[in-house]
């Protein structure tokens, strides 16, 4: 997985998504964009990809792409249209855009020697591919300037968002970021 944080400027949300949609399409990933602001940190997201993978590999997706997918997990929320408001939006924004090759075989229980020769080449063009696609989304002109996005993270929005209490805060010394990972989690509880 690879993330790019970066300040975006969207002037037309479809053309923006339908650009990551096809340079996804051209270096066989994923991409993702999200609003930095509901991003809790890096764990956040390899979290949410996780259980996504889970999910489709289980034939248990309620998305059929796989983008939207590892966005409802990364919202906590089963609901496209709310997990939605966790997505980049119009107008210049903090994001972190999600690169991510769906793995063949993620764990690689059972394989001889040749199989793990094969996986670790499937390994290194995953990378390829994922890097490939960081530096074609880097060069889009949405892409206003490369800098730390998941540093400056906003408390009180993640808690509104994602339903954290005062009261659950103060029962625990986790910190906010493990919070927002649980709801990612329970996610696949409620299913």
């Amino acid at each position: 997985m690879e993330l790019l944080e970066c300040r975006l400027s969207i002037g037309d949300l479809d053309s923006f998504v339908a650009t990551i949609g096809e340079v996804g399409d051209r270096f066989g990933v994923t991409i993702q964009a999200f609003d930095a602001r509901y991003v809790a940190d890096r764990r956040h997201l390899e979290r949410a990809v996780e259980l996504a993978n889970r999910a489709i590999e289980r034939d248990e997706n309620v998305a059929r792409d796989r983008a939207v997918e590892i966005l409802l997990y990364a919202a906590g929320r089963r609901q496209i249209d709310r997990a939605l408001e966790m997505g980049v939006s119009e107008g210049e924004i903090p994001a972190v855009v999600l690169i991510d090759a769906f793995p063949v075989d993620p764990d690689g229980r059972g394989r001889g020697a040749a199989e793990r020769a094969n996986a670790d080449r499937a390994d290194a063009d995953r990378a390829n591919a994922e890097a490939r696609a960081l530096e074609a989304v880097r060069d889009l002109e949405a892409v206003v300037d490369v800098e730390p996005t998941l540093d400056d993270r906003d408390d009180e929005r993640l808690c509104s968002f994602f339903d954290v209490t005062d009261a659950e805060r103060g029962a625990t010394d986790a910190p906010l970021s493990a919070l927002v990972r649980e709801r990612v989690a329970l996610l696949e509880v409620e299913k």
